[in-house]
């Protein structure tokens, strides 16, 4: 696992607590040569290093603070994500008549600015020898091309801006540090509580337990290069069109 960083690998997890950013922590944390730091919105889990809103741009910040006197991290996973909450009132929409404005500027909030907030704060924390690598969950309905169906305004939009973002900051980051990368990962449907209200449409061979998804990312990222920073992967390592 991660073979093609340098030993050890010191990696940090972005929403350690969620389903997905569970199942890399699991994984990880079960590698000899990986050192894990784990970061969640909450300490809900005594392994949990630190907290971070990454809404808020101080508290983003202040993660950075506390970080810089680390070993540089060879690589950076952000597992946060927002498609639906009750408490919140968030929910995909299926026509332009159910698009809230509040609802919506929560949705890009969680999955475009706070990813923008990690791309400020903390890609200066990457090693600057050797290969190192940020990651942002994305998801195939970012693809402005690949949308055939409609719908999900809100969640379509904010990771399509995500995508953006992660192309931009994949150009600035490569022009002073070319062995940083800065992707996008489409983890596929993952057996969550992100997925959870829209899975009875989806095979069960394609449905993935976190650990799952989690293990192909991983070796979608040990086998990314250079050529494919600023580019959205999918778990079978193909890349997603913008």
């Amino acid at each position: 696992m991660l073979e093609s960083f340098p030993s050890p690998a010191n990696v940090l997890i972005i929403g350690a607590s969620g389903g997905l950013g569970a199942g890399f922590c699991e994984l990880l944390e079960a590698a000899p040569h990986v050192n894990l730091v784990r970061v969640a919105r909450q300490k809900n889990d005594p392994k949990t290093a630190h907290i971070c809103d990454i809404c808020d741009e101080t508290s983003v910040a202040g993660l950075a603070e506390t970080l810089k006197n680390q070993p540089p991290f060879q690589l950076i996973i952000n597992a946060t994500g927002l498609l639906h909450d009750n408490l919140l009132e968030v929910a995909p929409e299926k026509s332009l008549n159910q698009i809230n404005a509040t609802s919506m500027a929560q949705v890009l909030q969680v999955n475009a600015i706070g990813p923008a907030l990690i791309c400020k704060y903390l890609q200066p924390l990457m090693a600057t020898q050797g290969k190192a690598v940020m990651a942002h969950l994305s998801a195939r309905v970012g693809s402005i091309s690949d949308n055939q169906l409609g719908g999900w305004y809100s969640y379509r939009a904010a990771k399509a801006a995500q995508n953006m973002i992660v192309k931009t900051a994949a150009l600035e980051v490569a022009r002073r540090h070319p062995n940083r990368l800065v992707l996008g990962l489409h983890p596929g449907t993952v057996d969550t509580g992100l997925s959870a209200p829209f899975q009875s449409a989806v095979a069960a061979k394609k449905l993935f337990t976190p650990q799952q998804s989690a293990g192909y990312l991983l070796q979608v990222i040990d086998q990314a290069q250079a050529s494919d920073s600023g580019h959205v992967l999918a778990f079978d390592g193909q890349t997603i069109p913008a």
